[in-house]
């Protein structure tokens, strides 16, 4: 039986409920340990070849290749310097290849090796594995309602975040033209 508890006002004019120092009730403490067993799960799944900020961005480089790094950054929600650290220890690995432009040297196009193909080849069906995993405790309604309001959580807080993700940036004329460019074999390739 549900029944309604009536909260009342304190002295403070707060309610109880808003006073209360649970952490453990708190959506920031609750946000922190579910990335916490995430993580955990993720290697506890898919290895420790990769970690999960490195997995998305080789996903997203296999289903683009050939964008920048900016790009890679707003397309993973990362700062412009870490997506270029993150570029460099995969270039560092073999998994990715980092281009230069002629117009820019400070301007670096993305792209799979051989090896990084292999790897996220190898490593998707851990990923969907690991998918199930994290949603299996929930039933099926359970799940599509927890996906529906963490996405809307995560889209009407993306603004607030460090490094907004922004999925609509590779859009933009120029990288469009940077990137089928490369994929002409117009641009020098570094030595």
């Amino acid at each position: 039986m549900n029944r309604r508890v009536k909260v009342s006002p304190n002295r403070t004019g707060k309610r109880d409920d808003e006073l209360s120092t649970d952490v453990y009730d708190q959506p920031g403490h609750l946000i922190r340990r579910a990335q916490q067993i995430a993580v955990s799960m993720f290697y506890s799944t898919m290895g420790s070849e990769v970690t999960p900020v490195q997995y998305a961005a080789l996903r997203i480089l296999q289903d683009r290749p050939g964008i920048d790094q900016i790009t890679l950054a707003r397309f993973c929600a990362l700062d412009t310097s870490t997506a270029a650290d993150l570029a460099v220890r995969l270039e560092e690995r073999g998994l990715v290849k980092r281009m230069m432009l002629m117009r820019s040297k400070r301007f670096r196009l993305l792209q799979l090796t051989p090896e990084g193909v292999a790897l996220v080849k190898r490593l998707i069906p851990s990923g969907h594995m690991l998918n199930r995993r994290l949603l299996e405790p929930l039933s099926k309604e359970e799940q599509k309602i927890f996906l529906s309001l963490l996405k809307k959580f995560v889209h009407l807080n993306n603004e607030k975040s460090r490094a907004p993700l922004n999925r609509g940036f590779a859009d933009l004329p120029f990288t469009q033209a940077t990137t089928v460019e490369f994929r002409r074999g117009r641009r020098k390739r570094p030595a």
